[in-house]
C-alpha cells in the first residue's frame, strides 16, 4: 500500500556528518507529518525530529542544534541532516509518515524498515 524506504546510514567517526533520506511510495493522496525516530540497543524507540506540512519542526533536546529535518513534498521524501555526531547517536533510525491514501480517508501511520547509524569514538 505505502512503502517507506530509508537510506544514508552507515559508520562515521565522532564529529562527522550523515544525511538520511526516506522516500514514500505507493498509494498516496497526501502526506501529513513526517518524522524520524531512533532505537538504540536495549532502549525504547524515541522521537528524534518531526516536520509538519507547513514545515513546522520539533526536535529532541539531545539533537537540537546538530540535526536538521526537512522534506521535499514533490518527492514524498523526508531528510535528516546529522552533524557533530556523537557515539550516543548510535542507533537504528526509522522514518514514519502520516499518509492519506485516499481523499476520503484519514491518515495512517507508516514506518520504514530502519537504517543503522554507528558513530565511533
Amino acid at each position: 500500500q505505502v512503502q517507506l524506504v530509508e537510506s544514508g546510514g552507515g559508520l562515521v567517526q565522532a564529529g562527522g556528518s550523515l544525511r538520511l533520506s526516506c522516500a514514500a511510495s505507493g498509494t498516496i493522496f497526501s502526506i501529513n507529518a513526517m518524522g524520524w525516530y531512533r532505537q538504540a540497543a536495549g532502549k525504547q524507540r524515541e522521537l528524534v525530529a518531526s516536520i509538519t506540512t507547513d514545515d513546522s519542526t520539533t526536535y529532541a533536546e539531545s539533537v537540537k542544534g546538530r540535526f536538521t529535518i526537512s522534506r521535499d513534498n514533490a518527492k514524498n521524501t523526508v531528510y535528516l541532516q546529522m552533524n557533530s555526531l556523537k557515539p550516543e547517536d548510535t542507533a537504528v533510525y526509522y522514518c514514519n509518515a502520516d499518509v492519506r491514501t485516499r481523499s476520503y480517508r484519514v491518515g495512517q501511520l507508516f514506518w520504514g524498515q530502519g537504517t543503522q547509524v554507528t558513530v565511533s569514538s
